[in-house]
């Protein structure tokens, strides 16, 4: 916001020339980030922070901001007085209640709505001090009316409107929410469609202004009006949100109620541009207000610890000098630093924000460097922290980069990849359509992110590799909601030769990451999407399998449904692995009992088998097993087979089968016994073949 250096200057007495003004306030509370000359004046480009929007976007803040920091003291004329020192009086005969009745039905929207009538009125032109102070605020001057509300909103932050009061029905104000259909026509002849949503003042048949926002057209300020009725009300950050929003108005009324305003303002404001008005309007000030506050805001108290503040800051400061700055910034001191706070700094809720406050107006750059003082001891090890950033740089060590993806998805990826819309937890505020649901899989992010990026990738390289570690969240059944840690990556090319080569090349990594954190006893079975944690409509049937350690199902191995590519616009092959990666940590973190190795060479063979298509992979290592003993230290399947060459409802599987003793040397006729009795065994299903 651009601040007039002379209009800040009618408050401070000693107020510094505008460079140094601008370097102080830059160093102690906000950041100027220009100095403009105009005409005989500077204007300062001010950037308020939103913690302090609620009291700085307005002169009277940040003059007590200058004024704090030089050391001076704010002026501020009679507030019941108008701008001109002038008291406000009111008139005997004519009351406000004669005039208009108010009813305020959305309590919660509307916290405070303060009212007041002047009579009599006469429209016309600003005087010419008054038009200079809107032009300097960067406004356009309208009427003496109009330019006095802006005025003392700019002066002391809070919003104000007028109303033409001959133009309303039925002599009532109505705070209301809008009904469906309803349409309001602004000031600037915007012509707004209402929903069942949005805060409006009314009368008893229309619309009169969007609350907080921007006022309507019907009871304009003319010319000809000689009645008019002050608003000065509180509304609440989200009412007003809401309809900046859904209409797409923004004003300089709407950004103040946005952030949040002081309730106690209300009455302060409307007595100062009453007096204004009466003035340079004319007119009579009806007797009373009409003040609907049923919920008032009183100031908090903060108690300070003269030791603590000592600690935070790390030098002596006497209580005195506390005193000295607090009462500065408008804060109240009572004995035993107690200190009461002005309901007008809503940023200020505990000690430490008052200690903030302290080491702000001393300086940042003043507070001494000191050695912290205090015991230090070892961290408490993280296991999965550590086991999370191994599982991390082990992946990175095989050519895969890290991505991160937003926790959500949106109703269209559901409807285009033709997902179960049931398993997704739906968010009851979503930040847009495409954010409304809580991802349930992390393959959705990964599979848009080869979408988005295949271009760039594919043009330099044969494949993209990425991984993911993140949370997914479905619901588990009777109105609860579950969240579980997922591992997933994936490979994608444009080569059709990459399909095979690729997929044994994940799992490759797969084994290698598993090994690497102690899991050695990792196996591949016949894919059955059985898990709450995937959806079987990504993974194809054929060349997909499930990843299981000992009898515990941990992952899914596959590729990637042609017709999920197609929808997702994905031209290529695409291999993904999908693991529970809380399921991984805790296989990692238990505690294996020790056995040495064998003393004695191990010995390989390979064992081939065509099965029914339909037949599990656990059904023949569990043969395997049985028959070997434990001379079968390991059987590790290295391939997956189906196309052609192969008899219809046929896949050939091929093992690698280790032998090895604790006792002895095997020969190769002990071997060749075993294995030959794992062949009977196995070919005593008529519908298995092994191949010779």
């Amino acid at each position: 916001m651009k601040f007039s250096y002379s209009w800040l200057k009618e408050y401070v007495k000693k107020l510094p020339r505008p460079e140094k003004l601008a370097n102080l306030l830059t160093m102690h509370s906000f950041e100027v980030r220009e100095i403009e000359k105009s005409g005989n004046d500077y204007l300062l480009d001010i950037d308020v922070l939103p913690n302090r929007a609620h009291d700085c976007l307005c002169y009277l803040g940040v003059a007590k901001e200058c004024a704090a920091l030089v050391k001076s003291k704010v002026k501020i004329r009679p507030l019941t007085g108008g701008i001109q020192g002038s008291k406000l009086t009111e008139s005997k005969n004519l009351k406000t209640l004669n005039f208009i009745s108010v009813e305020v039905k959305e309590k919660t929207s509307c916290p405070r709505y303060t009212v007041r009538i002047i009579s009599g009125v006469k429209i016309g032109p600003s005087p010419e001090w008054l038009k200079n102070k809107i032009k300097a605020i960067g406004q356009k001057p309208i009427n003496n009316v109009v330019d006095a509300t802006n005025y003392v909103m700019f002066q002391i932050g809070q919003p104000l409107h007028a109303f033409d009061y001959e133009k309303i029905t039925g002599k009532k104000i109505i705070v209301r929410k809008s009904r469906s259909g309803e349409k309001i026509t602004t000031l600037d002849g915007e012509i707004c469609e209402l929903d069942n949503s949005i805060l409006v003042i009314a009368d008893e048949k229309t619309p009169l202004a969007l609350a907080g926002v921007k006022g309507g057209e019907k009871a304009e300020i003319t010319p000809k009006t000689k009645i008019i009725i002050l608003e000065s009300a509180n509304f609440d950050i989200h009412a007003v949100r809401n309809t900046v929003k859904k209409t797409g108005i923004k004003t300089d009324a709407s950004i103040r109620f946005e952030y949040g305003l002081d309730p106690n303002l209300t009455l302060e404001a409307i007595n100062i541009v009453a007096g204004l008005i009466k003035n340079i309007a004319g007119g009579e000030i009806t007797n009373g207000t009409i003040d609907i506050y049923p919920q008032k805001v009183f100031a908090k108290k903060i108690k300070l610890n003269l030791q603590k503040i000592e600690n935070v800051l790390g030098i002596k400061i006497t209580s005195l000098k506390i005193k000295e700055i607090l009462e500065s910034l408008g804060f109240e001191v009572e004995d035993s630093l107690k200190v009461v706070v002005p309901t007008i700094r809503q940023d200020v809720e505990i000690e430490e924000d008052l200690i903030e406050e302290i080491a702000r107006i001393i300086g940042y750059e003043n507070i001494p460097l000191q050695q912290p003082i205090g015991l230090l001891g070892l961290s408490r090890v993280d296991n999965n922290l550590t086991i999370t950033n191994k599982v991390k740089s082990i992946l990175e060590s095989l050519g895969f980069s890290e991505v991160y993806n937003f926790s959500f998805v949106g109703e269209n990826d559901i409807e285009k990849l033709k997902l179960d819309k049931d398993g997704y937890l739906e968010l009851k505020n979503p930040l847009s359509v495409g954010l409304k649901y809580l991802r349930k899989d992390l393959l959705v992010g990964l599979l848009k992110n080869v979408k988005d990026n295949a271009k760039c990738f594919l043009n330099t390289a044969n494949v993209i590799k990425i991984f993911e570690l993140g949370n997914v969240y479905f619901d588990s059944g009777n109105g609860k909601t579950k969240e579980e840690k997922m591992l997933s990556g994936i490979i994608a090319g444009k080569e059709e030769k990459i399909k095979g080569e690729k997929f044994y090349e994940l799992k490759g990594a797969i084994d290698g990451l598993l090994n690497k954190l102690g899991i050695t006893d990792q196996w591949y079975d016949d894919f059955e999407a059985t898990s709450e944690w995937t959806d079987d409509i990504f993974w194809q049937e054929t060349g997909t399998a499930e990843i299981k350690i000992g009898n515990k199902e941990v992952g899914f191995l596959g590729h990637i449904n042609p017709q999920i590519l197609n929808k997702l616009g994905i031209d290529g092959i695409v291999v993904a692995f999908n693991l529970n990666f809380e399921k991984i940590l805790k296989l990692a973190e238990e505690e294996l009992i020790y056995r040495p190795p064998s003393p004695y060479p191990a010995a390989i063979r390979d064992l081939a088998i065509f099965v029914d298509i339909r037949d599990r992979v656990a059904d023949v290592l569990n043969i395997i097993e049985i028959v070997g003993g434990e001379l079968v230290q390991d059987v590790d399947l290295f391939d997956i087979y189906e196309g052609e060459g192969l008899l219809g409802g046929k896949k050939s599987l091929a093992f690698h089968i280790i032998y090895q003793s604790y006792e002895k040397t095997l020969k190769d006729e002990e071997i060749d016994k075993i294995h030959r009795r794992i062949i009977r065994e196995l070919e005593k299903n008529k519908n298995w073949r092994v191949r010779r």
